[in-house]
């Protein structure tokens, strides 16, 4: 992709009322985010969008050139845009339909980052909190899996700097820009992380916003989206964890809940989302079986050795909204049964899917 589409996408998302729906719609119709954003107001026309929207449009083809130069000064400062067309784009976030088409990356993303779990929690955390923080941390880098937070005070903050210390990786999603560091008091955390390349900080906001109580919640999909499952330690009844818990269970990924005492404040979200379905994390090891954790050595080598190629991709595309039967899956892409069944034994594998029924087999979600 060149600079001048890579400054429309972020042009584009920038927009306020262009969402990932939309902004599907804009490519689908164009062809290009460029050739989009030069449409101007005929661009929210052909899509039917309201007066306001489409003189946004219009007005938004003035933003390049000073995004271009934006752009340059990111990359300066070690920041990467990444879009849905960039195979760097991380591939649990591909699956979600309401995923971000711009995605702003300060440090490194690995192909190891594809198996992670979000631990998240009340920023009033208990000693024992902090206790089953640590543990579970501790367990996750053991068998070599990312732990995901949201760099907030309390539980996330615990996440993150266990992990670096155990040795492993770790990825912050804010609410803001990755060049703003809230909390403040984690600048010297995130500077571990960087330095070391342990890590990377994750925004779908621009370089330089400033962290606001609307962004949180929708950083929380993100959260979810990057994640094996979610561990929620303690959070308390009104507590943004339980979001993040939401969005996991609408995108399939499972949820772990840690029992707390039923006269602590910080316990009761955690009871309420057992008592809702989610799994009772008695221990680390109870991680092990749900996740299948046994299964991942076997995983990273099929996926080092054999990427996902674009057939990979357009068989993955396919299954995503319903399982289909291997005659079905023929009959739509044009190939043989040994093609199809023979690719999709490497998928299993590589766990992109699973087999659901005699020769069925749909997309896997986690």
């Amino acid at each position: 992709m060149d600079a001048q589409e890579r400054a429309a996408w972020v042009v584009l998302s920038q927009i306020k009322g262009i969402g990932p729906a939309r902004f599907r719609k804009l490519l689908a119709h164009f062809g290009r985010a460029l050739t989009a954003l030069q449409a101007g107001e005929e661009a929210g026309r052909a899509l039917g969008l309201r007066p306001e929207l489409r003189q946004a449009l219009a007005q938004a083809a003035t933003k390049l050139e000073p995004t271009l130069r934006r752009m340059e000064e990111w990359q300066r400062r070690g920041i990467q845009v990444l879009t849905w067309e960039d195979d760097a784009y991380p591939r649990r976030l591909q699956e979600l339909a309401n995923r971000p088409p711009v995605l702003y990356v300060r440090g490194e993303l690995r192909l190891e980052d594809d198996w992670a779990v979000a631990v998240v929690g009340t920023r009033k955390m208990t000693r024992y909190g902090r206790q089953v923080t640590e543990d579970m941390v501790d367990f996750l880098v053991q068998h070599r899996v990312t732990v995901v937070s949201g760099l907030a005070r309390g539980i996330d903050g615990v996440a993150h700097r266990r992990a670096l210390e155990a040795g492993g990786r770790t990825l912050a999603v804010l609410g803001s820009g990755v060049d703003v560091i809230y909390p403040p008091e984690h600048r010297g955390l995130v500077q571990t992380m960087l330095a070391r390349g342990q890590g990377a900080l994750i925004s779908e906001y621009p370089p330089g916003t400033r962290p606001d109580a609307a962004n949180f919640p929708p950083r929380n999909r993100i959260i979810a989206g990057l994640s094996l499952a979610v561990v929620v330690v303690e959070a308390g009844e009104k507590s943004g964890a339980l979001i993040t818990a939401a969005f996991a269970a609408e995108m399939g990924r499972d949820v772990y809940a840690v029992p707390g005492s039923i006269y602590v404040p910080t316990s009761q979200g955690t009871l309420w989302l057992i008592q809702q379905g989610a799994h009772l994390l008695r221990r680390p090891e109870d991680l092990a079986q749900g996740l299948e954790l046994r299964l991942l050595p076997q995983r990273r080598a099929a996926r080092a050795q054999l990427p996902t190629d674009p057939l990979e991709r357009q068989l993955w595309e396919l299954l995503r909204p319903e399982p289909l039967h291997v005659d079905e899956i023929c009959a739509r892409t044009g190939l043989s049964a040994a093609q199809v069944n023979a690719r999709l034994a490497m998928m299993e594998l590589k766990g992109l899917v699973q087999q659901v029924g005699p020769m069925v087999y749909q997309a896997r979600a986690k």
